[in-house]
């Protein structure tokens, strides 16, 4: 069966992607959401590795925003998708290339432990603004806290270099600069564009769902 691994970006829960994945199961394709937020981005990569590795065949991996940053790690993709997502070389993190907007920046609210947590108000037009009112207020709700230092994390690996990807630029983001979604969507094999916001996940479910159904390699192989 033809698989597709979804990785979550900070403060996400794979609850987020859940219109995405129930499109593709409709499709009958196998669907892998792993939870992150293990404590680093090493930890994380870990965790998205254990899945990819019991599946029976190579799965097409979508990272969202700093899930970018975790798939750059993985081995064993059939094809990388990054969305909106960080595409990193050697040495580079997503906080050293300045990934996080100043709205994005304005709804980080740190807590005492050096958590951090993103203000309700501020993330519903950050990272949803595009997103129709009652979907927006219930992917807030979804939203959890995040260890300090994900964002820091350097990648070991660098798949992206092996494994044919695809960029999506979101060209309506607002917490993610296009512009920079542009200069790493130019280490990728391929590139799309779209008139969307941070969360096409949520504002947009059927463009992700239609990507990933052309990507699968199962499907092109029958074509």
């Amino acid at each position: 069966m033809a698989a597709v691994v979804l990785v979550h970006g900070l403060y996400h829960r794979p609850e987020h992607f859940a219109v995405v994945a129930e499109g593709l199961r409709a499709s009958g394709i196998e669907v892998a959401v792993p939870e992150l937020h293990r404590g680093s981005l090493a930890a994380d990569t870990v965790a998205v590795q254990a899945v990819i590795d019991v599946l029976p065949e190579p799965p097409v991996v979508l990272g969202h925003s700093y899930g970018g940053s975790v798939i750059t790690g993985v081995r064993r993709a059939a094809h990388l998708v990054y969305l909106a997502a960080f595409v990193l070389d050697v040495g580079e993190s997503a906080a050293r290339l300045g990934g996080a907007s100043q709205r994005l920046k304005d709804a980080i609210v740190t807590e005492p432990d050096g958590s951090t947590r993103l203000h309700p108000g501020l993330a519903i037009d950050t990272l949803y603004g595009d997103c129709p009112e009652p979907l927006a207020a219930r992917a807030v709700d979804l939203l959890r806290a995040q260890a300090p230092g994900c964002g820091r994390g350097v990648p070991q690996r660098h798949s992206w270099k092996t494994t044919p990807s695809t960029y999506v630029i979101c060209a309506q983001d607002r917490a993610i600069d296009p512009g920079l979604q542009r200069t790493m969507a130019a280490r990728c094999t391929d590139v799309r564009e779209w008139q969307a916001g941070h969360s096409p996940f949520l504002g947009q479910p059927d463009l992700i769902v239609e990507l990933l159904r052309e990507l699968l390699p199962t499907r092109s192989a029958s074509r």
